[in-house]
């Protein structure tokens, strides 16, 4: 146990006490403290005795009287307080599997941790739980988990994860719903492994398990050009995406009509895929996969044209007709290549036909804008590969370094190393910025950050307006 006291937070209950920096927490209420779980269901009493160890190995016994529920203030070295429990699967999907060589190391990390699923929205396998760890759960009610499903046939669970325990995770999957314990859910769909009738199969039962399924996303598989010595899969095509979304939608449809929630939902790949207009906002019920990508185009665009609409003061009946403009399956052709622009956008494949949507809407309903959006192609883990997040810094020196990019390129924030401005494939901003002789600005996820970040870079031109 690595419970060694980090900081403590200032005013808090422990700040008004002796506990200092350093000092090791050891029980509360006479409840042995093993990892984070422990420490949050036994320090929610609103009296606490407290033991810890100091730095000088002198026990400490400390007496805290706060609100019920109310935090300690307590920070420790290790989130944790325990050591992080890693994937024990050799899933035939596996994206990290399909990672080229020479990347950061903490990309090669796999996790399976139930309490980072809690804490953090990580999915789990349950693959590498004991017994005794989901009676825990229940004893605490730790909710919600977020659980790595894929099929509930046990044997081809087994397969599909490389371990002879995925069917283990399937009981363990019941038990948790029965106690209910609320459950988000994935399915990584494998053309020709768990989709179809495997599929129906999956989503019928957890539809049986009731009310502790809160959410499931149905997300195609992520194939790299880097799978030596990987089972060979299929990749989804338009066809079967379109077919997909039809069959998901109907269970969602049943579901919404018995529970009021439709439960189901395909990633926006698929919609775009499939060349299918996205999904009304209404749809997705508070967006409760969108870390899953279920959602996200559609939240952008709508945080995009609320900015917009905000910007020029417009009533709020015109937001559903210029949503509908913008969720139309676009074509990847940026009509505004050839113009004079004074600055670019670098986004990956999937989402450069809505920026460009977006771009002409609130040029035709704000105020002029000259820009174009270079949708780069993944080269570095494969054209399949669509997303921005998955974009490297040496595939957007390799596409625009011939480019006019005006006088400055925007990128999206989650192609970066979260809080650092690095690339997957170890480039800086800075490297890529002097390749290509160009400042870089990086914009936030949210549409409305796209709003404000495409206005605040125009320069005055006479293809523009001035601000």
């Amino acid at each position: 146990m690595n419970a060694v006291v980090k900081s403590i937070k200032p005013n808090s209950p422990a700040g008004r006490t002796i506990i200092a920096l350093g000092d090791t927490l050891r029980r509360i209420n006479g409840h042995a403290i093993r990892d984070i779980l422990d420490y949050m269901f036994f320090s929610n009493d609103a009296l606490l005795l407290i033991e810890l160890t100091g730095a000088d190995g002198l026990m400490k016994l400390v007496r805290i009287r706060k609100p019920e529920g109310a935090d300690i203030g307590l920070e420790f070295f290790e989130q944790l307080m325990d050591k992080q429990r890693s994937c024990v699967n050799k899933c035939v999907f596996c994206f990290i599997d399909q990672l080229p060589k020479g990347m950061r190391e903490t990309l090669y990390i796999k996790d399976d941790d139930l309490r980072l699923s809690f804490l953090q929205g990580n999915y789990v396998t349950l693959t590498n739980i004991s017994e005794h760890d989901v009676e825990r759960i229940i004893k605490m009610h730790i909710s919600p988990i977020n659980v790595s499903v894929h099929t509930l046939d046990p044997d081809l669970r087994s397969y599909m994860l490389g371990t002879g325990r995925g069917a283990d995770g399937i009981v363990m999957l019941e038990k948790l719903a029965r106690a209910g314990i609320i459950l988000n859910c994935q399915i990584v769909c494998c053309p020709g492994i768990n989709d179809g009738r495997v599929l129906s199969h999956t989503i019928k039962g957890l539809i049986k398990m009731g009310k502790a399924i809160n959410s499931v996303s149905i997300v195609p598989v992520g194939l790299t050009k880097h799978r030596k010595g990987i089972p060979k899969l299929i990749p989804f095509d338009p066809k079967l995406a379109g077919r997909t979304i039809r069959q998901v939608g109907r269970y969602g449809e049943k579901c919404l009509s018995s529970y009021g929630s439709r439960k189901f939902y395909c990633a926006d790949e698929l919609f775009i895929l499939s060349g299918t207009k996205l999904p009304p906002n209404a749809y997705y019920e508070g967006y409760p996969q969108l870390e899953n990508g279920v959602g996200m185009m559609r939240l952008f665009i709508r945080e995009f044209i609320e900015a917009l609409l905000q910007a020029i003061q417009i009533r709020q009946e015109g937001m559903e007709s210029l949503e509908n403009e913008t969720a139309k399956a676009p074509s990847f052709q940026n009509e505004c290549e050839n113009s004079l622009y004074p600055f670019s956008i670098a986004t990956g494949v999937a989402a450069s036909g809505y920026l460009t949507n977006l771009l002409k809407i609130a040029a035709d309903k704000y105020d002029k804008i000259a820009c174009v959006v270079y949708a780069i192609r993944n080269d570095y883990f494969g054209d399949s590969v669509t997303v921005s997040g998955l974009v490297t810094g040496s595939d957007i020196i390799a596409q625009l370094k011939s480019k006019n990019l005006g006088s400055k390129l925007l990128i999206p924030q989650n192609m970066l190393k979260s809080g650092e401005d690095v690339f997957l494939d170890n480039l800086t901003v800075e490297d890529v910025s002097q390749k290509l002789g160009v400042p870089i600005r990086r914009v936030g996820q949210n549409g409305a950050d796209f709003f404000r970040a495409i206005y605040d870079s125009r320069i005055r031109t006479d293809a523009c307006s001035i601000d």
